[in-house]
């Protein structure tokens, strides 16, 4: 392969314009791939075709990763491997943006607020990356969605929920489907970025969502989470820090706001604590679990190309 980098060649007018997506009644939005006749590196991704090479890159552009959750920590994972030049992306998460998501999560702007998640992520990605196919799903991962959302043609998995019941339901089902998964863990009430994380989900510690998850596996599904479960998990060793009462809720605690609340499927309203988050630390984890996706995805070219030259003195 040529270690020339190339434009792309001019794309053709279809009956299918990328500017204008496809929507269903099933609560998808599609944001079809701009068509090449061949594969070519475009100049977008010069910076990522230099450090990881063209045939890596190739290969990327082939891949389809699910990300499941689009909050302050999926949003980043979103937009991060979009930024890399994968061939196909699927966004799911079935909430709109609350004002009180501005401080943390990417598609929260002024104008953005009631708006689903799923398609302003799906928008924003396609915008970055226009030979990427990308889906966003207004959907909410549980057992009765499981098949229709993780697909025959998934090479990666990303697990950005914050249920945990869903969550220990698709760590559960990506294990049986072998389906490689990376899963981000308590990402609230934290303050240091230093201490971020990234081991098998059996080694974790002192993050409180992660060792239920590991007591729900082995209670619920017979997992064995003493030992190694080949689930790579971004999680924080800082212990958690007690959220604050705001002066604006007044004598009534935490008062929801969200556009969505009311769905009986996951909100705020029903939570027993609200806890603070940081933008500095939900994007960390985001962007840790979009590093292990297209370090695993690439593995095999690093290796061939860090093999030792020969020495030929």
């Amino acid at each position: 392969m040529s270690s020339e980098i190339h434009e792309l060649p001019e794309i053709k007018p279809s009956s299918c314009s990328h500017d204008t997506p496809r929507e269903d009644d099933q609560g998808s939005v599609e944001f079809p791939a701009r068509a090449m006749s061949e594969w070519k590196l475009h100049r977008r991704w010069d910076r990522a075709g230099r450090l990881l090479g063209e045939p890596a890159m190739e290969s990327l552009s082939q891949k389809h990763v699910v990300v499941f959750g689009l909050g302050g920590v999926g949003s980043f994972t979103a937009e991060s491997l979009a930024r890399t030049g994968f061939g196909k992306l699927t966004l799911v998460d079935f909430d709109k943006v609350c004002g009180t998501n501005t401080n943390r999560q990417l598609h929260a702007m002024k104008g953005t607020y009631g708006k689903w998640k799923a398609d302003l992520m799906a928008e924003r990605c396609s915008m970055i990356a226009p030979e990427t196919h990308v889906i966003g799903r207004r959907a909410f991962y549980h057992e009765a969605t499981s098949d229709d959302l993780l697909g025959p043609d998934v090479d990666y998995v990303v697990d950005a929920i914050d249920n945990i019941s869903a969550k220990v339901h698709l760590l559960k089902t990506c294990l049986e489907r072998g389906i490689p998964v990376v899963s981000c863990m308590g990402a609230a009430g934290k303050m240091d970025p230093t201490k971020v994380q990234i081991d098998d989900l059996s080694k974790t510690h002192t993050d409180p969502l992660a060792r239920a998850v590991r007591r729900i596996m082995r209670e619920k599904y017979d997992i064995d989470t003493s030992k190694r479960t080949g689930i790579k998990t971004v999680f924080s060793v800082e212990p958690r820090h007690e959220p604050q009462g705001l002066s604006y809720d007044g004598t009534a605690g935490f008062v929801c706001i969200c556009p969505t609340k009311g769905n009986n499927l996951h909100g705020c309203e029903t939570r027993n604590l609200i806890e603070g988050t940081m933008s500095f630390i939900t994007g960390t984890f985001g962007l840790m679990a979009a590093s292990v996706v297209v370090r695993d995805l690439t593995a095999e070219f690093f290796q061939e190309a860090e093999k030792p030259q020969a020495n030929h003195a």
